[in-house]
């Protein structure tokens, strides 16, 4: 079940944890995109240099296909990377609609 979640509590917790709460975000939004049919492998490879860039390949392939439906997983890929601080908010906006 996907979770409607004010995107500024998001940025203000993530800041306010030192980044814990991120991580804590970006596992539930992954396990919410499992839910809706992506295939995001376990958070785990997060931690793991090289391969953390793999998890973020499917981290934005599931976004791209099950939620923003647009199927430019390598776009939201590239933006996540240059980009990232953006994501959060572009990723749950989203969410936020379907929920």
């Amino acid at each position: 079940m996907v979770k409607k979640r004010n995107i500024l509590v998001v940025y203000l917790l993530t800041i306010v944890t030192f980044g814990l709460y991120g991580i804590y975000w970006t596992i539930s939004t992954k396990t919410e995109m499992n839910e809706l049919g992506a295939e995001i492998p376990t958070a785990w490879l997060m931690i793991i240099p090289i391969v953390n860039l793999y998890w973020l390949y499917k981290y934005c392939e599931g976004f791209a296909t099950k939620v923003k439906k647009d199927n430019n997983t390598v776009l939201w890929f590239v933006v996540y990377l240059f980009i990232g601080i953006v994501m959060p908010f572009i990723i749950q906006s989203e969410l936020n609609k379907l929920a």
